[in-house]
């Protein structure tokens, strides 16, 4: 015999409770006492009831997705971002769909179609350095769902944000490398046109001038956040006949492609240079050496996002822009040493 799909009836009779109470103690748990809602969520366990999704979101005019836009899957340091927006998410009902924005860039329209309340509830970009077409779309008006930015932001400041103190990490990192006695500090920074690039060199250069350090700009190696591009800034410093002794790099992988091919060609780290990266991924304690680094609260940092923007879909009015900033951490590791007399 067919087994009955168990219905929100059969809850209320398990928990003694009306059938208006399990739907508030399901859908809006924040309305009812803790120990009715405990009481309807076992009898709900018991009953083998699950509350039906698609149903609920229709009758809400939602979709009940968020799609984030994330710059390169393959980077390690977008993990814990998204684990942070998926918890927050997953307590609200919602579920998380991620676009890898590498071909959007060649391919603008494949996210603008996610730009529409009938595709999405609400986006969150991690990438700051998305085509004008999709920003365009995302504050057109025309049935756009809120859309705010995590880690980066956009550069014109339409959006509401969650990010770490960018500013105040590399100024950290070169007040380190300072007091370690190190007087000619490189950089290897991410594009030029982006701005966590933009916020981190300017700290460099800002703490650098209160410390009364010179910075020569052949000590700026362009890269783009890759381990490739930290290899690439390696072979450039060893074709210096003048080093710097220290270098920070604006992201942990960078950091790592250039103590790798260093280490390639017999040059030791921190015995001929010391590194400073950022981010705190989770390699960067068991690497060798071990990274000093500035560590993000990744995690926060993402389920900070996902509650900022639930607020937005939950409001019945315009939001103003908001701007969330979390601080940094100086986790000084092995890579890091005076420099040689």
């Amino acid at each position: 015999m067919e087994k009955k799909t168990p219905k929100i009836t059969d809850v209320a009779r398990l928990a003694g409770v009306s059938t208006a109470t399990v739907s508030r103690a399901l859908s809006k748990p924040e309305t009812v006492a803790e120990s009715t809602r405990n009481i309807v969520l076992a009898a709900a366990e018991k009953a083998g009831y699950r509350v039906n999704l698609s149903a609920r979101n229709l009758r809400r005019q939602r979709t009940g997705t968020i799609v984030v836009l994330v710059p390169n899957l393959g980077n390690p340091f977008f993990s814990e971002i998204l684990a942070g927006i998926e918890t927050a998410l997953s307590k609200a009902d919602f579920n998380m769909f991620v676009v890898d924005t590498k071909l959007v860039h060649i391919k603008p329209h494949l996210v603008s179609e996610y730009l529409h309340a009938t595709r999405a509830d609400g986006i969150i970009a991690l990438d700051g350095s998305l085509p004008d077409e999709v920003l365009s779309a995302a504050t057109s008006g025309r049935g756009a769902p809120p859309m705010i930015f995590a880690c980066e932001w956009s550069p014109n400041g339409e959006f509401s944000s969650v990010r770490a103190n960018n500013a105040r990490g590399s100024e950290l990192a070169i007040s380190h490398l300072a007091e370690l006695g190190h007087r000619n500090i490189g950089i290897i920074s991410g594009p030029k046109d982006n701005v966590l690039t933009q916020s981190r060199s300017a700290g460099v250069l800002a703490r650098l001038e209160a410390l009364g350090l010179p910075f020569d700009p052949r000590h700026l190696f362009q890269g783009d956040f890759s381990l490739d591009a930290g290899a690439r800034a390696a072979l450039s410093w060893l074709d210096l006949t003048e080093r710097p002794s220290a270098l920070f790099c604006d992201s942990d992988q960078m950091a790592f492609g250039f103590i790798s091919e260093l280490a390639r060609h017999g040059v030791p780290v921190p015995d001929d240079v010391s590194v400073v990266g950022f981010d705190d991924i989770d390699i960067a304690s068991r690497y060798i050496p071990a990274l000093t680094t500035l560590h993000q609260p990744r995690y926060r940092l993402g389920f900070s996002a996902a509650e900022m923007l639930l607020g937005h879909i939950r409001s019945t009015s315009s939001l103003a822009i908001e701007t969330k900033i979390l601080e940094v951490e100086l986790i000084i590791r092995d890579s890091t040493s005076a420099p040689k007399a």
